[in-house]
Formats: C-alpha cells, structure tokens, sequence
C-alpha cells in the first residue's frame, strides 16, 4: 500500500493528478488524471504498484467534454 500511495503523490506533485478517491459502492479506485498524453497516462498506470501486482486492472476513461462550469475551464487546455 505504501508504494502506491507514493506512485498518487507523485502523480499529484508531477500535476499530473487532479482528483483520486474511491468509486462507490466498493467498485475500487478512480483518478481524473490531466494535462498528458495517452501514451504517458498508460505508461503511469503500468508503473502503479497495484498494476504492477495485478491487484488491479486499469481502466482509461477519456472524456472529451462539451460543456463545462467556467471554473473548469483549464481542463480544456
């Protein structure tokens, strides 16, 4: 667990990470990830300790939005 919690805070300190928490009822973890590519995003999640162990299999969501609340708006970036 300790080795994942480093590979989120490096993920926020690399600001990369906006958003991580757990999805509910118990269906495990989410992260709104911003400002990198597909290719970057899928070799970080690889490098998740808990990817790594096949504790978890990752999952990429991309969300092209077409609308959002103004204080967003550097998500379009």
């Amino acid at each position: 667990m300790e080795g994942h919690k480093q590979w989120i805070s490096q993920g926020f300190d690399e600001g990369v990470f906006l958003v991580v928490g757990n999805l509910q009822p118990s269906r495990g973890g989410g992260i709104l990830a911003h400002n990198t590519t597909m290719e970057e995003l899928t070799e970080r999640l690889n490098a998740d300790p808990f990817v790594i162990e096949k504790i978890v299999e990752a999952e990429i969501i991309e969300i092209t939005p077409a609308r959002m609340d103004e204080r967003l708006e550097f998500l379009k970036a």
